[in-house]
């Protein structure tokens, strides 16, 4: 069974990032999965002790699994959240290489103005290792987010849902191609 496998890198309950995922899953149609990034801060010792963390495996495994991936995060000090760069970090520690020739849509919803711009650019670069197949345009660049989601948490704004549209449009032709 394929899915689509969305990232929030927000764990907020309110999250505007969490609503992003959800609306681009609704557009994509089809089977959809929620990764939870609630996950153990990375050690080196841990791993070593431990192994990988079941929680950090599940993960992995449902990357490897779906069809294509959309993650969406917030900016942070001018970069992706802590706790998506700690589950990107984790996840690498995997054997398989889950990420592989994965096709990849990135968004942001964030309160300022600029729409995330560089939490984007910050993904970019965070999963250049990792041999992902990024959708490049169109970006999709959520600004002052607490407004653009109405109360059943569904994206309002024909601008965002059109511009969202075309994203999951160019990421289900990316599947195709595989």
């Amino acid at each position: 069974m394929s899915y689509l496998l969305g990232l929030s890198g927000s764990l907020r309950a309110a999250s505007t990032n969490t609503k992003l995922i959800r609306a681009a899953a609704d557009i994509y149609g089809g089977d959809y999965q929620e990764g939870d990034l609630r996950l153990p801060l990375y050690n080196g010792d841990l791993e070593e002790a431990e192994g990988i963390p079941a929680s950090v495996q599940t993960l992995a495994d449902q990357i490897k699994g779906a069809e294509a991936v959309v993650i969406s995060s917030p900016e942070y000090n001018k970069a992706i959240s802590g706790v998506l760069k700690n589950a990107l970090d984790w996840v690498s520690r995997t054997d398989g290489s889950p990420w592989s020739d994965k096709p990849l849509a990135i968004m942001s919803a964030t309160a300022g103005r600029a729409g995330g711009e560089r939490a984007q650019f910050s993904l970019r670069l965070c999963m250049m290792p990792f041999g992902t197949r990024i959708i490049q345009t169109p970006e999709v660049l959520v600004a002052a987010s607490s407004q653009q989601f109405d109360d059943a948490g569904a994206l309002t704004g024909d601008r965002y849902v059109k511009t969202l549209t075309a994203l999951m449009d160019a990421l289900k032709a990316e599947v195709a191609r595989s």
